[in-house]
């Protein structure tokens, strides 16, 4: 078994921060097709990988953005080369024939359960997914700067319209301005966090 690096480590986990100010350098679309082709091969829930990805670049998109942004979160957002907007596909048991070959009836079982259902394990997937898109981030180079603080309604009013991918966090992405980093914040530790049963 081959265990990480002490550098692998730090890269992806103790170095790593949070970024809310970047370097005006951009990133390209060949990054971000090598991020999404890391973030597919982690693990979800049946394999229904729920989770879709509205990568914000161009300024007229940012634009379009903007108003769903809570005031704290507007420079940071604009200002960061790409925005991730992170969702998930509300009839994403549409696609299990396709990534679940072998199980052909979890379309119809999944599609049968209750709406709250459906969404809580759409939702939990996505969210996974979204871990791993921040560690694949990391590996590439990239800093990230996830954060809840906008209007999902207006996100999804305004990018999914349609009503089937609804939106759940945003992940600003680029290289960050490490010169403006505060200091960390505390963790939690194993013992205020953890039991062993």
């Amino acid at each position: 078994m081959t265990i990480a690096r002490d550098e692998e480590l730090a890269l992806l986990f103790h170095e790593a921060r949070t970024h809310s100010t970047w370097l005006d350098e951009p990133v390209d679309e060949a990054t971000l097709h090598r991020l999404y082709e890391l973030t597919r091969m982690g693990p979800t829930g049946g394999n229904a990988h729920p989770m879709r990805v509205v990568f914000v670049k161009s300024q007229a998109a940012k634009e379009k953005l903007r108003p769903a942004l809570f005031p704290l979160n507007v420079e940071k957002t604009m200002t960061a080369p790409v925005t991730a907007i992170i969702a998930y596909d509300s009839v994403f048991y549409e696609k299990l024939p396709q990534l679940f070959p072998t199980r052909p009836e979890n379309k119809e079982r999944i599609a049968a359960m209750p709406a709250p259902q459906r969404e809580h394990l759409a939702t939990v997937s996505a969210v996974l997914e979204a871990g791993y898109l921040i560690l694949a981030a990391r590996a590439l180079g990239l800093d990230c700067g996830p954060m809840g603080g906008f209007d999902m309604n207006k996100v999804n009013e305004i990018f999914f319209a349609d009503g089937q991918w609804r939106s759940l966090l945003l992940i600003n992405l680029g290289h960050g301005d490490k010169t403006k980093l505060h200091p960390r914040l505390p963790r939690l530790s194993f013992e205020e966090a953890c039991r062993i049963e």
